[in-house]
């Protein structure tokens, strides 16, 4: 991502911190000429993401901090990596430390439960995506934390892609309304998706002609056998995508099954954050 977008969000992080008064503690202890170097350290194996998120926690705050990467995002970790350093003033450095930790390790722990899953499917045509279950605010940057661990992005929002869902289709009546509507609605260039949990389902929206129906199926919260039975239904006409509850082992089955995509909301809601410090180097 360019500066440009990620400016709003790191600078709202730093302002959240700084508060009223700024940091008391460190505009206490450091004089304000003093000059020194930090090191982003892996404390744990993962891989990295939001090196840009931390390099702009301190070049916001005094664009005299250089910054230099050494392991750009998508790289592996061991524990003991590291990832870059940052020189300049010690004061700026030492205030944006906890701004630019949490969005590194919380972006890198996105990165490498993606990393986690997409080894798991491994071998398969399957590929691992995330949802809209993502942070407030930071939906732009966990997507791009799930590509850098070898994941791929779900639509971003509302207004990118259709996505039919059982509320949507208890709403019109049936699913054959629902894609109707949906398809007289948007555009050529729209992608349709409708999510199912029963053959029946499946089997009505496999009826629809090409042109008028979906492009791509959610097959939600099926075993591997149902899902296998669905894929083979399928038989290519739609991307399948399977869903619910996917942990490393469960995604080997769900991709065993045949399918295109399986997506996980946990890698963006609820992945651990990974440890990585900041040491004083000099």
């Amino acid at each position: 991502m360019l500066d440009l977008q990620l400016e709003p969000t790191v600078r709202a992080a730093l302002l959240e911190d700084l508060g009223r008064a700024g940091d008391l503690t460190t505009d206490a202890i450091v004089p304000a000429d003093q000059i020194g170097t930090v090191a982003l350290v892996a404390r744990d194996a993962g891989v990295v993401a939001g090196t840009s998120c931390a390099r702009l926690a301190w070049t916001l705050l005094d664009p005299r901090v250089v910054v230099r990467i050494d392991l750009p995002d998508g790289s592996p970790l061991t524990p003991g990596s590291v990832i870059g350093e940052a020189h300049g003033p010690v004061r700026a450095l030492l205030t944006g430390e906890r701004v630019a930790l949490n969005f590194l390790g919380h972006l890198s722990g996105v990165a490498t439960a993606t990393a986690t899953l997409a080894a798991a499917v491994a071998g398969t045509r399957a590929r691992i995506c995330c949802t809209r279950k993502t942070t407030p605010g930071l939906r732009a940057l966990e997507k791009a934390a799930v590509v850098a661990g070898g994941g791929v992005n779900h639509r971003f929002g509302l207004d990118d892609a259709v996505l039919i869902k059982d509320n949507h289709i208890a709403f019109a009546g049936s699913i054959t309304q629902a894609v109707r509507a949906a398809r007289e609605h948007v555009g050529h260039l729209v992608k349709i998706e409708v999510e199912v949990d029963k053959l029946d389902q499946l089997r009505e929206l496999l009826a629809m002609p090409a042109r008028a129906g979906a492009d791509a199926v959610l097959l939600d919260n099926m075993g591997p056998d149902l899902l296998r039975e669905a894929v083979t239904l399928v038989d290519g006409r739609l991307i399948t995508e399977a869903s619910g509850r996917v942990t490393p082992e469960k995604a080997a089955a769900l991709a065993a099954a045949g399918v295109d995509l399986i997506s996980a909301g946990w890698l963006t809601h609820s992945a651990a954050v990974l440890d990585i410090g900041l040491d004083f180097v000099g």
